[in-house]
């Protein structure tokens, strides 16, 4: 029950990618990707702090990890930067099947190698065949 919850989590968090997409494509055209990327980011932090502000989390531990650990802030606003100019350009859809492309193919490697202290996962046909489909969905779309 647990993990149907996580995947449905997930999921939702999926579609609230498209619609960061479909939002962060205009407002970029209007006023600029660089704006439209930290708009986004403003109010995220907005709302993390109010979020920290009630749950209390122990900063200190964050600079106590190894500081590649805190690299990953970098790959955000890119993300965010490659939705907000592409979207206008290719639309939806296509942004969503070529990130999700993506990530799944860098995913499959961390998997399968235990890369970035994750635990292996080998990489069967079955899970080949997914990126297989992927890519042809980005493929078909486009």
């Amino acid at each position: 029950m647990k993990t149907l919850l996580i995947l449905l989590a997930v999921v939702i968090a999926g579609m609230g990618l498209s619609v960061e997409a479909g939002l962060l494509g205009p407002l970029g055209e209007e006023i600029g990707h660089l704006p439209a990327t930290l708009s986004i980011f403003m109010v995220g932090g907005l709302l993390l702090t109010l979020a920290m502000i009630f749950t209390r989390p122990r900063l200190t531990l964050m600079f106590q990890q190894p500081r590649w650990l805190l690299t990953g802030g970098i790959l955000g606003p890119i993300y965010v930067i490659i939705l907000t100019v592409a979207t206008p350009f290719v639309g939806v859809g296509v942004t969503m099947i070529g990130i999700l492309c993506g990530q799944v193919s860098a995913s499959l490697a961390i998997d399968h190698f235990g890369l970035l202290g994750s635990e292996k996962r080998t990489v069967d046909g079955y899970r080949l065949m997914a990126l297989v489909l992927i890519i042809a969905a980005l493929w078909l779309m486009h």
